[in-house]
């Protein structure tokens, strides 16, 4: 009996869920074999949701579902997969339903799903396509992953740059193979170097006598076709872009990145960052257990060597411990507050270099307010742990000492969740993937030998 996933009886509340009841009857039809039972329980749901189904079944199930929905299964529930998912879904697809499947996606969509195929997938998908498609999508093949050339579609609407809007609008109606979906007429030079761009709103807008180089957008720009995805995705958040065409070495037009595809990219990045950041990597729920240990036993090896140097610290102030044993209880206090407050800054740091919002015109006053910031937080919490030890342990010295050691730890937690990305970054090392473990080594150590150290000093 195939088990019913977590999360089917999802809240009437929550709009974007997948639809209370869809589960049992997909999983029913699975169970019993039943094809037209599927396609029936699955033909009003939107691809994007379908996709969603598939990552919360098990492996199992997903096997099966996919062998059983055969040709109904389109490339655009490809499209919307997780990467790592798609290739498990790919390979229990048969060569020519994986073929059918792709055979209208547009040819960055068929790039971005090619990449991640075996020789046989790949000779299949590319033998479903015509001549002048498969030629495209080869030519963008051969340029590098994560570029501009990879993201880019080739389908687009472009236009001689001194026609005016009669003559476009003509030429578009007598068009039979238009893009399904465009923003922009790009306006291109006799050379085929792209000069501005007009939106579909201003050309419907406008007179047939119009110039089109009149009514030209201002937010014109264009993307070289190696510039990598991250500051394509950048490019368009920052300058708020629909589209914008792709050029070559010699500003001649390539190719078109529309902003679905740069928001996607810039998805990407955020979730990047995120999952770095916690030392997993590019992982999602559906990844398999052998492949998700993979990617998180190397920074817990990380971690476990920066616990031992923290431990070393200790170990330097055994007789200190041993004589006040208060200290054994009060030091995962400290440690701990330096951590946070070191993982504050980091994330605001990481996350400002990958905005370009942090650049080395500000790097100063920003590493200066966070050791502001750090000191404030230690003053406060300095006066909070002087009182709590002095009123546990009955020893004035003793809430000083974690008092200053607060405050210490607190302001290299600001300076160095700050200057370690920074410094990363110069050395074009990716801040996300290797600043938490150098932060948290910094507010161990610091912490301990602040702590230990002013009780050596104090105390004894």
């Amino acid at each position: 009996m195939l088990d019913e996933p977590q999360g089917a009886d999802a809240p009437e509340d929550s709009p974007y869920e997948l639809i209370e009841g869809l589960f049992q009857p997909v999983l029913t039809a699975v169970e019993a074999n039943d094809s037209d039972a599927l396609v029936r329980a699955l033909e009003p749901v939107h691809a994007a949701d379908i996709a969603d189904l598939l990552e919360q079944l098990g492996h199992e199930q997903r096997v099966a579902l996919v062998r059983l929905y055969g040709r109904e299964l389109d490339g655009d529930i490809l499209s919307e997969l997780d990467e790592g998912l798609r290739e498990e879904i790919v390979g229990a697809m048969m060569p020519d339903v994986l073929a059918e499947a792709v055979r209208d996606l547009e040819t960055d969509d068929v790039v971005d799903l090619i990449e991640d195929l075996d020789e046989p997938q790949t000779a299949a998908v590319l033998g479903a396509l015509d001549d002048d498609d498969r030629a495209v999508v080869e030519q963008s093949l051969t340029y590098p992953e994560e570029s501009a050339g990879r993201l880019m579609q080739r389908e687009l609407v472009f236009v001689p740059e001194h026609w005016n809007v009669g003559q476009t609008i003509d030429f578009l109606r007598n068009q039979e193979d238009l893009p399904e979906q465009f923003y922009h007429v790009i306006l291109v030079d006799p050379r085929m170097r792209p000069t501005g761009y007009v939106t579909l709103g201003r050309l419907m807008g406008s007179g047939r006598k119009v110039k089109m180089v009149d009514i030209a957008e201002e937010s014109f720009r264009t993307i070289p076709v190696m510039q990598d995805e991250g500051e394509v995705a950048y490019a368009f958040n920052q300058y708020h872009l629909i589209s914008a065409p792709v050029v070559d070495a010699d500003d001649r037009l390539v190719g078109v990145i529309t902003i679905d595809d740069a928001m996607v990219i810039l998805d990407e990045e955020h979730e990047e960052d995120i999952m770095r950041l916690a030392g997993v990597g590019e992982s999602s729920l559906s990844d398999r257990v052998i492949d998700t240990t993979k990617r998180r036993f190397p920074w817990l090896a990380v971690n476990l060597v920066t616990a031992i140097l923290a431990s070393l610290v200790i170990a330097q102030f055994k007789d200190v411990i041993t004589q006040f044993v208060a200290l054994a209880v009060l030091m995962p206090i400290v440690a701990s507050m330096g951590g946070n407050a070191g993982t504050q800054s980091l994330t605001v740091a990481v996350r400002s270099l990958a905005t370009k919002d942090l650049t080395s015109a500000n790097v100063w006053r920003v590493i200066r307010r966070e050791a502001a910031v750090g000191l404030i937080n230690g003053l406060i919490f300095a006066l909070v742990m002087g009182i709590v030890g002095v009123a546990w342990f009955g020893t004035p010295l003793l809430g000083l000492v974690i008092a200053i050691a607060m405050v210490v730890n607190l302001v290299v937690a600001g300076l160095a969740g700050v200057m370690i990305p920074v410094v990363l970054e110069r050395f074009r090392v990716d801040p996300a993937l290797a600043s938490g473990a150098f932060v948290t080594t910094v507010t161990d150590v610091v912490g301990f030998f602040a702590f230990l150290g002013l009780a050596a000093v104090m105390l004894l």
